[in-house]
């Protein structure tokens, strides 16, 4: 490592005065507007979307996944199946780090080990899998998996490769630049946690330098903040674009709206383990002596109070489809044993006291603010219909940072949640969001609220190690059942992308709402 580290030293020094590669690209700057901040530039501390979106503007994987959900080339430009258990892909040759340095197997092994290891597990629904990593030559390696994995292309394609050399830096290290060092379409410049994240063009990159010579990512989670800069001419394109906007933006000649499908699901998360919640108690706010979010009445109870096509339409003004399970219609695991439950409030306080809380009971909704589509309105606007069959219902909302862990590690008695399911099947929402939390297994590290069925872990290590396309779709279809008939997450909607732009550019949405610089493209 030590030599290595000195031939990538003494290359980066070489780069500093090479000529550039593409001296003919246009210096033309582009801004985006960013709905979410990061909580970091470390590619591999925290897997969330906007962390996600953001590192790959630096750093690549082995796999593209694409805006439509299809395993591309990327740092791999092949790959195939040498048994049920072992993966060989060969690495594209001739890929330079922004240093300068030459890209090889080393790269590869230490990334996707280092996401496999690091603490915070946050990218263990991706790697729970992965027994080893080797190379066979530099360009060359093989994945090694506990079980025959049919969704692998997919999780790599999560994992952004670091320099080797990076392998062992601390999370400061790629926030103040200085592991910020990837084979991207983009250079790092400057961070400003919090604000913005500024990026130079890499003009050689393997696919072709970018348009923009100078990209700037502002991040501006308040709705009114991004649409003023939109509004004036600030940014080029912003993400999430406030609904109460919509208007303005189509009045303007220098403007407008693009739309898309997400596979986005958002949900609430429930506190079903716990005998004693933290934030549930009776109707006049002293302890309630047991936890009601473990009976299953009690749940279909609160979704049915939920008029959700009326929080589609009215809340989210229709940036939004009402779901009822991980998936909607025509993708992997869709279930038609699914019951759908509609908006019944009168049968949802017979439940109640069916359930023996016929005065109801109290609780407290958690969710972050300016996260997704209107997700502080929306939880006001459910612990409005809660209140309304019994359930007094307080809403607390905090910035995505502070919010994003305290969620996933079951703080909370009620939370607001999603899953962008950009597998296009059931078994990766099901592993991160309802398998019984396992370290080791690496499942459940995003399930809050402590769900544990066995019905649904033992389907999931079927469905989880069946390569075999016509065995599987019935197990990711249970799945579904499973979790939504027993109302393990209260399905509220999938999100639709909606994006403010200049005129002077044309974006193609994509299914996991990111919005990557890359694929903005100067309009025709």
């Amino acid at each position: 490592m030590a030599a290595k580290t000195l031939t990538r030293a003494a290359i980066g020094l070489l780069g500093t005065i090479a000529i550039p590669a593409m001296v003919v690209a246009q210096e033309t700057p582009l801004t985006i507007g960013m709905s979410t901040t990061p909580t970091t530039l470390d590619p591999h501390e925290d897997s969330s979307a906007p962390n996600n979106a953001t590192s790959r503007h630096i750093w690549d994987s082995l796999i593209n996944l694409t805006g439509t959900s299809a395993n591309a080339p990327e740092l791999a430009t092949e790959w195939k199946v040498i048994d049920p258990t072992h993966w060989e892909f060969k690495l594209r040759k001739g890929v330079k780090f922004h240093d300068g340095s030459e890209f090889n197997a080393d790269d590869v092994i230490a990334s996707l080990l280092r996401a496999r290891d690091k603490p915070s597990q946050s990218f263990a629904s991706y790697t729970r899998n992965i027994v080893n990593v080797t190379a066979t030559d530099p360009y060359t390696i093989v994945v090694e998996t506990k079980v025959p994995d049919p969704i692998l292309l997919n999780s790599v394609s999560r994992i952004r490769i670091i320099s080797a050399d990076c392998k062992e830096a601390p999370v400061q290290d790629f926030d103040n630049g200085k592991c910020a060092i990837g084979t991207g379409a983009y250079s790092f410049v400057s961070y400003s946690p919090g604000s913005s994240l500024t990026l130079k063009r890499n003009d050689s990159y393997f696919a072709g330098p970018s348009h923009w010579s100078n990209v700037t990512l502002r991040f501006l989670p308040d709705d009114g903040a991004r649409l003023a800069s939109l509004l004036s001419n600030e940014i080029d394109i912003v993400e999430t674009l406030p609904a109460d906007g919509m208007a303005r933006v189509e009045a303007s000649d220098n403007l407008q709206i693009i739309n898309g499908r997400s596979s986005r699901f958002v949900y609430l998360g429930l506190d079903v383990s716990r005998d004693v919640s933290p934030f549930v108690k009776s109707a006049d706010g002293s302890d309630l002596g047991k936890n009601p979010l473990k009976d299953e009445r009690v749940r279909r109870a609160m979704l049915m109070s939920i008029n959700r096509p009326a929080i589609v339409d009215r809340v989210m003004q229709k940036n939004g489809t009402v779901a009822d399970q991980f998936v909607a219609q025509g993708y992997a695991g869709f279930s038609e044993k699914v019951e759908k439950v509609g908006y019944d409030p009168a049968a949802a306080k017979a439940l109640l006291a069916e359930a023996g809380y016929p005065d109801g009971f109290s609780l407290t909704l958690h969710g972050p603010s300016g996260r997704y589509v209107k997700d502080a309105e929306v939880l006001q606007a459910v612990g409005q219909m809660f209140t309304r069959i019994g359930i007094k219902s307080k809403v607390e909302v905090l910035p995505w940072s502070m919010y994003s862990e305290a969620y996933s590690k079951g703080t909370y008695s009620t939370y607001f949640g999603s899953w962008g399911v950009n597998t296009g099947e059931t078994t990766n929402p099901t592993v991160a969001l309802v398998a019984t939390r396992d370290e080791k297994k690496g499942t459940g590290r995003y399930n809050g609220g402590g769900v544990s069925d066995p019905k649904i872990d033992e389907v999931l290590a079927k469905a989880s190690s069946t390569l075999d396309e016509a065995a599987r779709a019935p197990l990711l279809e249970e799945l579904s059942t499973e979790t939504f008939n027993n109302l393990w997450l209260l399905p509220m909607h999938y999100e639709n992308v909606v994006l403010g732009a200049k005129k002077t550019v044309s974006y193609t949405p994509r299914g996991d709402k990111y919005t990557l610089a890359y694929d903005v493209k100067p309009a025709d």
